[in-house]
């Protein structure tokens, strides 16, 4: 049985489905805060600080604190919504632009957290906790985004009936960051980022923007200089030419495709990247896709 359950988890996170890939690492982290926070300062160095200070001895925290949770309905609720709402929005904007939502809303959620809690702590006032932790932000991000993407997509909920997709997001965003703001004021601020970053994310992609291009441009080129050394082993001047060839320059005509022909162009692009580094693009390449998250 044992075997049956690691080999389920390998599949899920070697797999392409973002959404099961950061539940079951939720799941995992915390698990393991659970057995071994009482030994191991795990919030403490993976929570994301409200000091500016704090943060800059901790700046990782800024992408590890949506992972953590502080008690097992904390991270329930937000697996259950994540699960729940994430599924439709994958099916509709696919793996990469869902994990760049869900990614960007915790990071925005953090920022804003981080940006108030330091604007109240100059006029004297701590009215909220100095450690943030939970999905809440990136799970806020992915509501806003469908709700922004799909209006009147109806969800039947339990009593009630079918609700369409506006109005459950609207309502998940009053009930867990409007009303009783006093109470985990900073957890609040935090969805509401996330929740902005989701609008947003897809009124922009709506005309024509699509800010997951620039997000995995910023990743891979950060992941760039760890790749470069084994990048030079392997590449010859055969792989060099099949891959100059292997994406049209931007005079070829590529400014009169379709949207969908754009976004596959885009698509071959970051799959080379992710198996051969950003080293790997040609020029034409690298052209098309800065200039790609500016297109209108």
């Amino acid at each position: 049985m044992a075997n049956f359950i690691l080999d389920d988890f390998k599949r899920i996170i070697t797999g392409d489905n973002p959404l099961s890939k950061i539940i079951v690492v939720n799941v995992v982290v915390f698990l393991i805060t659970e057995l071994f926070g009482r030994f191991i300062p795990i919030v403490n160095w993976f929570a994301l600080p409200g000091d500016a200070a704090s943060f800059l001895l901790h700046f990782w925290s800024i992408i590890t604190y949506m992972f953590l949770h502080a008690n097992l309905m904390h991270i329930l609720f937000n697996m259950l919504w994540l699960y729940w709402i994430g599924k439709i929005l994958l099916e509709y904007l696919g793996p990469r632009r869902f994990a760049a939502i869900y990614f960007l809303g915790g990071i925005a959620g953090g920022l804003l957290y981080s940006l108030s809690f330091n604007l109240l702590a100059m006029s004297g006032s701590f009215p909220m906790g100095g450690l943030l932790l939970g999905a809440s932000a990136g799970v806020m991000a992915i509501v806003a985004a469908s709700g922004t993407l799909l209006p009147d997509y109806r969800i039947s909920l339990f009593l009630i009936g079918p609700v369409p997709l506006k109005y459950l997001a609207i309502g998940a965003l009053i009930l867990t960051s409007v009303l009783d703001f006093s109470v985990n004021m900073g957890g609040k601020l935090a969805h509401i980022g996330g929740a902005a970053l989701g609008f947003f994310f897809v009124r922009n992609l709506q005309q024509g923007k699509d800010w997951s291009v620039p997000f995995y441009s910023f990743l891979f080129a950060l992941r760039n200089p760890f790749m470069k050394k084994k990048m030079r082993v392997v590449s010859n001047n055969t792989s060099k030419a099949k891959s100059e060839k292997s994406t049209p320059p931007p005079s070829s005509g590529s400014s009169n495709m379709s949207e969908e022909q754009q976004q596959q162009l885009i698509d071959t692009i970051l799959d080379k990247i992710g198996k051969s580094g950003y080293d790997s693009l040609t020029e034409s390449e690298k052209e098309i896709l800065f200039k790609a998250s500016g297109r209108r």
